[in-house]
């Protein structure tokens, strides 16, 4: 059964970490991670594993499902054809055309080159939500008005705030699904509640501590890759756990399913959708990572028992940005 507004209010009130680093400040959680937090994160480096967390930015991507997104168009400019055809034509062919242009490269010397270029929503696959991305009341994170984020983009809050931090930290994966035995992924109806992250974490004898980048394992990501459905629903984080990661300072989540939190409206608030997004990026200040892909990290850590690691996952800057790709790194 869906809680109450009142309850939701409640919360939000606990965890909003307005004005907590400053009344300009546009970083949030990522405060926590400290200089010697990122050496530390760097300590936890042993064997030179470096295993990749990003998921494909293709046609074949999550977001086909979605009319408001979709995945990636990936065309060519210029290709092999291109030289034959303009090594032969361009020179004689549309004086002052483009193709005449590109043409005189492949003229007389043995010069060729291709490129490309991609056309998509910039949250199309593995990516990090911004904390201009949610917002509610008209508020943005830090109390910023919402009409600071324009057709020009955000003025305040955008995915390019972040550089200076990097997002490199310890990461600590939460495996769900082994936790479970489920055989796949998380089913719909079973949310990960914050006693259950307590759970997991104990059970993996790892401890969560401040300026951490936490990554929760929902197996979403490998029904997803089995399926093509992205559509497809699947047990997320139950809304409440916005309270553990603020007392845990925890400096980012992410997990490899579309929304990181539970999307049944059973599990959530009455009257309102994904109230975690609601708490962690406008009261909190808590970028969440979405689309991971976990199957390598997942394989590992359960080999050798260690579900720690440097975390190195910073976002294309995109200036003005809601969210932004990321191809992060687990290094072991």
């Amino acid at each position: 059964m869906a809680d109450s507004m009142s309850e939701f209010r409640r919360v939000a009130d606990e965890v909003r970490n307005w004005g907590r680093w400053g009344d300009d400040d546009e970083l949030g959680t990522l405060n926590l991670i400290t200089a010697d937090k990122v050496a530390e994160a760097a300590s936890l480096v042993r064997k030179g594993k470096v295993i990749s967390l990003g998921g494909d930015f293709s046609s074949a991507g999550p977001q086909g499902a979605f009319q408001f997104r979709q995945n990636p168009t990936h065309v060519m400019t210029v290709d092999g054809g291109d030289a034959r055809t303009l090594a032969e034509y361009g020179p004689q062919w549309l004086r002052n055309s483009v193709a005449h242009q590109v043409a005189e490269f492949f003229v007389d010397n043995p010069f060729r080159f291709n490129d490309d270029m991609i056309v998509m929503p910039l949250q199309a696959a593995t990516q990090w939500d911004a904390l201009s991305h949610v917002y509610y009341e008209d508020k943005l994170y830090n109390g910023f008005p919402a009409d600071s984020v324009t057709s020009f983009g955000a003025f305040r809050c955008g995915i390019e705030k972040v550089d200076r931090k990097g997002i490199v930290s310890r990461g600590v994966l939460l495996d769900v699904v082994r936790h479970r035995g489920a055989e796949v992924f998380l089913e719909p109806g079973t949310p990960v509640t914050p006693q259950e992250l307590d759970d997991v974490a104990r059970a993996q004898g790892v401890t969560i501590t401040r300026g951490d980048i936490v990554v929760v394992h929902t197996g979403w990501w490998t029904r997803f890759l089995s399926t093509g459905d992205g559509a497809e629903p699947g047990a997320g984080l139950h809304w409440t756990c916005a309270s553990w990661f603020h007392d845990h300072d925890v400096a980012a989540v992410a997990a490899d399913n579309l929304m990181v939190e539970d999307p049944d409206p059973a599990n959530g608030v009455e009257g309102t959708f994904l109230p975690m997004h609601m708490l962690c990026l406008r009261d909190m200040g808590l970028m969440l990572g979405e689309y991971w892909d976990l199957t390598e990290l997942v394989a590992d850590c359960a080999g050798d028992g260690v579900y720690e690691f440097q975390l190195v996952a910073p976002p294309l800057k995109v200036v003005g940005a809601v969210g932004a790709p990321v191809s992060p790194v687990a290094i072991k």
